[in-house]
């Protein structure tokens, strides 16, 4: 099984929970809007023992499209996140939603050859 495959498996096999829809602020840092909907994988678990973050783009596919990684130096921790029908362009959005000084983050994107 590949990567993707195993995204795919995870994705296929959970309800998709969006907590965090387009427009809200993030409870801790009032300042940071979701330009995209935010939500969790229920009944997965992730680094932080929430369900596995994931974003959803504007693409109906809703297929596995990328992940990304991240790492906050001020919670200091590392986390997956999965993205979701995202596009070229919900990808730059979601980039730049972890610049700040304190964060990094590596996206992975899925090539339309991936399976």
């Amino acid at each position: 099984m590949s990567f993707w495959e195993a995204l795919d498996a995870l994705v296929d096999g959970a309800e998709i929970v969006v907590d965090r829809p387009r427009g809200s602020h993030h409870p801790d840092f009032p300042a940071f809007v979701y330009e995209r909907d935010y939500g969790y994988l229920k009944g997965t678990t992730s680094a932080d023992g929430e369900g596995i973050d994931v974003w959803i783009g504007s693409d109906p596919c809703r297929r596995v499209t990328g992940a990304l990684c991240t790492v906050d130096l001020a919670k200091r921790d590392a986390e997956l996140k999965i993205l979701v029908g995202c596009t070229a362009a919900d990808c730059a959005v979601i980039r730049r939603f972890y610049r700040t000084p304190l964060s990094a983050v590596r996206m992975l994107r899925r090539r339309p050859d991936n399976r």
